[in-house]
């Protein structure tokens, strides 16, 4: 199993409070990418990282696990969908292939939801209510299909916050790597990895697995990484009273 990890964006929206690429933030002492990285390979899925913003550092915080790091040098011209392209080499017929956006505070127990998952390609996604009134990117979906998508979806018709992570089952990457193809040769630099999967809806069902109840985080915003340093203190917290 292959996992593909975005990291080259610019973080645009928390640069003026880091200096450093977001997933390098740290937890525990413990850095975001690293975090996903050594879950990853715990549960025996070898991870890729397509860098590009301050790429030097990712490289550094990643170079004693020995994972490959590709570098997207038109970070700042180009989306998700052109890092992508750059790591196509590791797109292997026959194996399955998770991908994710780097800046994304994750832990096992949504890994588990994943790695049981069967259908040919899904993203994960989160119902609450809290995620629909306050999030970033929706989906509006019917029978855990992705009907409708975007950052700008209606209210009313919206019933999932996109999480930042996916899968595609080998018998799906065929059609998943000729919509690829198809996207960079009509230059849509500009899309995202998940506008693959958004462009093949239309004729292939694409779920969502909703992960509703389990922690998560997106790192846009401060505020967004205050919440997860707030999640941890409080669980260190419950399991401290438990061990008295």
């Amino acid at each position: 199993m292959r996992a593909i990890i975005m990291a080259a964006g610019i973080g645009s929206r928390i640069s003026r409070n880091v200096d450093k690429p977001k997933c390098l933030l740290e937890i525990e002492e413990k850095s975001i990418l690293r975090r996903t990285v050594e879950m990853l390979k715990k549960n025996d899925i070898e991870p890729v990282i397509v860098a590009g913003y301050q790429h030097e550092q990712i490289e550094r915080e990643v170079q004693p696990l020995g994972v490959p790091v590709i570098v997207n040098p038109f970070y700042r011209v180009t989306n998700s969908l052109g890092s992508l392209w750059f790591a196509r080499d590791y797109i292997v017929d026959g194996e399955d292939l998770f991908l994710m956006n780097a800046d994304v505070f994750w832990e096992q127990d949504i890994l588990d939801i994943l790695l049981n998952e069967e259908r040919e390609a899904l993203l994960l996604a989160d119902s609450s209510i809290m995620r629909l009134e306050e999030g970033d990117y929706f989906f509006g979906c019917e029978q855990g299909r992705i009907v409708r998508y975007g950052k700008d979806l209606a209210r009313e018709i919206r019933t999932h916050e996109y999480v930042g992570v996916g899968r595609v089952r080998p018998s799906f990457l065929r059609v998943f790597k000729e919509k690829m193809n198809e996207l960079i040769e009509a230059e849509q630099y500009n899309y995202w990895w998940e506008d693959i999967l958004y462009s093949c809806s239309a004729e292939q069902e694409v779920f969502i697995r909703d992960v509703a109840g389990h922690f998560w985080a997106e790192v846009d915003y401060i505020e967004d990484y205050e919440r997860i340093m707030n999640y941890i203190y409080e669980r260190n917290q419950k399991g401290r009273k438990k061990t008295v």
